[in-house]
């Protein structure tokens, strides 16, 4: 490309509009370091914050970001440009009631809480156009928690959710309900390694509890359907055929 180099340009910023130069102080000023083309950014580059406030790396072009993160400087990502329009933030929602309208919020209620103004959950992490979509975790008062990915508002994709009496599931949810392979720890100590549907154990899973014994085979609605019960020594002891259980 006619004119490119790797360099360093700083940023200055004039009338509302976004301006170049090869001198600064990147003490005060962001510091951009990475390829230009004819004294603008135009390809691969870093930009770097005074006092180490955020970062941004990515593709540049003509002057201005095209498809870049925003990170702060502990890796957080707070914000992104895909094909030069900024699609995503990282912050906060509260899930609550607003003069008793039910919804998810920007602000945290800061007032007195009451039936018609407080919070019940809490969100941080990616979002756009106001709602959880990409990486984020959701706390309850109860101390519920879940950790993953969402999608237009709702779990999607890989995801952690912790119960306060110690139950734990992390595996796989679509539209906001376990649905693919995941694994649950039960607060006895039981865990099941397997397939889910709609938010129930369904498909082929294996349940093993603390003394070794297990149960391996097909699940029908959260209920052992067609598989073999063995003892710790891998013995069978058990079968079950249509939801019946035959024993050995």
């Amino acid at each position: 490309m006619i004119g490119q180099e790797i360099g360093v340009l700083y940023q200055y910023e004039t009338s509302g509009e976004i301006k170049w130069e090869i001198f600064g102080d990147d003490k005060i000023q962001p510091k951009y370091k990475g390829k230009i083309t004819n004294g603008e950014t135009n390809g691969f580059g870093v930009l770097t914050y005074p006092y180490g406030e955020k970062n941004v790396i990515g593709e540049w072009k003509n002057g201005k970001e095209w498809n870049t993160k925003h990170t702060k400087k502990d890796g957080i990502i707070v914000g992104k440009f895909e094909k030069g329009e900024w699609i995503l933030s990282w912050g906060m929602l509260y899930l609550g009631y607003r003069n008793g309208v039910f919804g998810w919020y920007e602000e945290k209620w800061e007032g007195v809480d009451s039936e018609d103004n407080k919070d019940i959950v809490k969100y941080e992490g990616e979002i756009t156009n106001g709602v959880q979509d990409g990486q984020g975790t959701e706390t309850y008062p109860d101390g519920s928690k879940y950790t993953g990915e969402y999608e237009d508002g709702k779990y999607n994709g890989q995801g952690t959710y912790t119960y306060p009496n110690g139950g734990k599931y992390e595996g796989e949810y679509k539209d906001g309900e376990r649905n693919g392979q995941g694994t649950y720890t039960f607060p006895d100590g039981r865990k099941f390694v397997g397939e889910w549907k709609d938010g129930k154990i369904n498909g082929q899973g294996t349940m093993t509890t603390l003394d070794g014994t297990k149960y391996e085979g097909e699940w029908k609605d959260e209920k052992p359907w067609n598989g073999i019960y063995y003892d710790k020594n891998e013995n069978i002891i058990g079968k079950f055929v249509n939801g019946e259980r035959i024993k050995q």
